[in-house]
């Protein structure tokens, strides 16, 4: 990456790339990830690489939920750490939510490096280690999370995951803010809030819109989250994806 300019045309989808190898090197990210990103990253090249109108009103109703939030915890796996660990922290840090890394490829050492690779960008009491509770209606190691971060949490980020877990999520009662480039994945479907953009714009962009609501009233902020309409959210993005429309919003 050392030779590749800033200008050159791929070049932001490169360095994610180049920091989905490095995390398999260091131990975060797991092999299969890789095939998940490459998933994603064709919904953005459908998407031109840019964040839709309707993907900015998502996030801005995330912010919303987030200020509402009496628990709120981020999910992260092995591609979030790698691919936006400062943005991460930096959302933790603002919004008071708590990060917990949950796997489905979960060993206690590659929590344990995920744990220090955020710790590294100044994330503190990361959760994950612990998982003592359950979530109702999964099988697999995602099933295992702690009791005081996504067991309890009213608000759950869920980044680059998979539907049965935001299934199960939004049956337990919580808000599931999802961020998928695929507007007909399960985990899409299934969220309360579904961002259809990258997580790389998707993070920050719920950080800009936070810091913009910090002034509103608990009422205000309710009435961001009840007029989000999540389903013209998704049928935008699959509208843009399936017949090329996005210079419409340009």
């Amino acid at each position: 990456m050392e030779t590749l300019p800033p200008d050159h045309p791929r070049y932001i989808s490169l360095l994610m790339r180049d920091r989905l190898i490095s995390g398999i090197k260091d131990g975060i990210t797991s092999q299969h990830g890789l095939i998940a990103h490459g998933r994603g990253e064709s919904f953005d090249y459908l998407l031109s690489e840019k964040t839709l109108p309707s993907a900015n009103k998502a996030a801005k109703s995330a912010a919303s939920h987030l200020a509402l939030a009496k628990n709120p915890v981020i999910s992260v796996n092995g591609n979030t750490a790698a691919l936006v660990p400062a943005e991460i922290v930096e959302l933790s840090k603002l919004t008071g939510a708590s990060i917990e890394v949950n796997l489905f490829h979960r060993t206690e050492k590659r929590i344990n490096k995920i744990i220090s690779h955020l710790n590294s960008y100044g994330a503190t009491n990361v959760k994950g280690i612990s998982a003592t509770s359950t979530i109702p209606g999964i099988s697999h190691e995602r099933a295992k999370v702690t009791e005081s971060g996504l067991y309890s949490a009213d608000v759950v980020i869920v980044p680059l995951e998979d539907g049965d877990r935001v299934g199960a999520f939004t049956s337990m009662g919580k808000i599931v803010v999802v961020i998928d480039l695929n507007p007909l994945s399960r985990s899409s479907q299934l969220a309360t809030v579904p961002i259809v953009d990258n997580v790389s714009r998707a993070i920050p962009n719920i950080i800009h819109h936070f810091k913009n609501i910090s002034n509103l009233s608990p009422e205000e902020l309710l009435t961001l989250t009840t007029t989000f309409n999540r389903d013209a959210t998704l049928e935008d993005a699959e509208r843009i994806i399936r017949n090329g429309f996005l210079d419409l919003y340009q």
